[in-house]
């Protein structure tokens, strides 16, 4: 009886470890995947509140687009970055010198920020370092709450941080997996009236605190790559890997060449990388995250007096898969080229000028109509400096000084609230600043040169793929 009982316990344990014929068995040889998020590669972050731009004061920022390892999204949106300020530096000699002619006397300083933590929405913590970094020239504004539940990255099938991008056909449409709700497009190169006018009043004053305010946009590249673990990837959803992106489809890429519309020149080489996936109608992986683009500069003018501002045009042709992922495509060589036409749709130029970008891809730095309203009331102001004329001031003092009014609002114009102190000694002085001032600002805002078009090494932008068809395939050369 007891041996019966032995046989029977024996032959159940092999019944079931013996796999079931409705049981999903892993592939051994299904190949992987590594996500990581390379060093270098910038977290894209706005700071929630302002930050001091001394040194140690504590920064809290938000991630402002979702970061992509191959097919997969690893860092979403909204994620926290808490880090500091670990350098601050005094400001070039060439913008003290402005701002000491505009009476500001404080002493100028740039500051630089890192950041060590990531907080990402499910509560976990990741621990990574990034370079230090400065603030960018704009800002991003929340969307105010109005009853409606904004856009996020809710985690894919596989949960948590390592969900997949792939979730709903509306985002893999037209293979534009960033269609996002937020990015690019609502980056505001400058605060709201209220902030301006308060950054205004600041700057007439002889010393004020520097800090950035709430909404300052910072790239912060990583010291040291973030490693997500490797996920297996079936052959038959490879199908369309590195082939040619449907016509008008969108990628998401950050520049790895520095553009200056200054210094520019045609036929410059310009390489950019995918920071998204881009999928096919038919929601296949056409174009892993890492995909190098390659292109070159076609138009480069820089800018010019009369606020004639900096040009630049640059379009991509070239296509390179990565070179750890390229094998995943049936008879594919190391690595794959294509050639494709890609153009710019959208960008977030880097320089203190807006840019605009036409419907041909070409990009040049955006100039203000009301810059002409400044020296209109420049001369307003300055004329009512020199406005000497007793009869027109009802005021207790008599004489060629019963102007103080006036003389307040010239020494104001050429100097701030210091000049406005000295316009009180003498009409002249206060007539000196007025006309001081009013020429300075025809100068800015008519005369000088015009904005540049500025692009850093890992500025953001979408890239608008054409109709071109790829290459013929050819036989890989030796060292690819």
């Amino acid at each position: 009886m007891q041996v019966s009982r032995g046989f029977l316990a024996v032959a159940g344990f092999l019944l079931s470890s013996t796999p079931s014929s409705g049981q999903a068995v892993p592939d051994a040889g299904a190949p992987k995947v590594t996500l990581a998020v390379p060093s270098g590669a910038p977290l894209r972050l706005y700071l929630t509140k302002r930050v001091s731009k001394s040194l140690g004061a504590p920064i809290q920022a938000k991630v402002l687009d979702p970061v992509f390892s191959f097919d997969r999204e690893v860092i979403p949106a909204g994620t926290i970055a808490l880090g500091s300020v670990t350098r601050t530096v005094p400001a070039g000699k060439w913008q003290r010198i402005a701002a000491i002619l505009n009476g500001d006397f404080t002493p100028l300083r740039q500051a630089e920020a890192e950041f060590t933590t990531l907080r990402l929405p499910d509560g976990r913590e990741l621990t990574t370092i990034t370079v230090a970094s400065m603030g960018l020239n704009s800002f991003y504004v929340e969307p105010k709450a109005n009853g409606k539940k904004g856009r996020s990255a809710s985690p894919g099938p596989n949960g948590g941080i390592l969900g997949t991008a792939k979730q709903t056909a509306k985002d893999r449409l037209n293979g534009a997996i960033n269609a996002r709700s937020r990015g690019i497009a609502d980056i505001v190169r400058a605060p709201n009236r209220k902030e301006k006018l308060v950054d205004f009043l600041w700057a007439k004053l002889p010393y004020h605190p520097q800090y950035w305010r709430s909404g300052t946009r910072f790239d912060a590249p990583l010291r040291d790559p973030l490693g997500f673990g490797s996920v297996e990837v079936k052959p038959e959803e490879m199908s369309a890997l590195g082939t040619q992106p449907a016509p008008d489809s969108v990628a998401h890429v950050r520049l790895l060449t520095e553009l200056d519309s200054a210094s520019a020149k045609q036929g410059d080489k310009v390489e950019a990388v995918l920071t998204a996936p881009v999928f096919s109608p038919q929601h296949a992986l056409v174009l892993p995250e890492g995909t190098r683009l390659r292109g070159e500069v076609v138009v480069a003018k820089k800018a010019r007096c009369f606020h004639r501002p900096g040009q630049l045009r640059f379009s991509f042709q070239g296509v390179d898969l990565p070179a750890e992922v390229a094998s995943l495509r049936q008879a594919a060589p190391a690595r794959v080229a294509l050639t494709t036409q890609g153009t710019l749709q959208d960008a977030e130029g880097n320089g203190t000028t807006p840019i605009a970008v036409d419907d041909e891809g070409g990009v040049k730095a955006k100039e203000s109509k009301t810059r002409f309203i400044a020296p209109v009331i420049s001369l307003m102001l300055a004329s009512r400096a020199a406005d000497n004329d007793e009869g027109h001031h009802t005021t207790t003092a008599k004489g060629p000084e019963a102007n103080v009014s006036g003389r307040t609002l010239g020494g104001s114009l050429g100097f701030g609230l210091v000049g406005a102190a000295l316009s009180q000694t003498s009409r002249y002085v206060g007539m000196a600043f007025g006309y001081y001032g009013l020429a300075w600002s025809v100068y800015s805002n008519v005369i000088a040169r015009g904005g540049e078009v500025q692009f850093d090494k890992n500025a953001m932008m979408d890239i608008r793929f054409g109709s071109r068809t790829p290459a013929p395939s050819a036989a890989p050369t030796a060292g690819h």
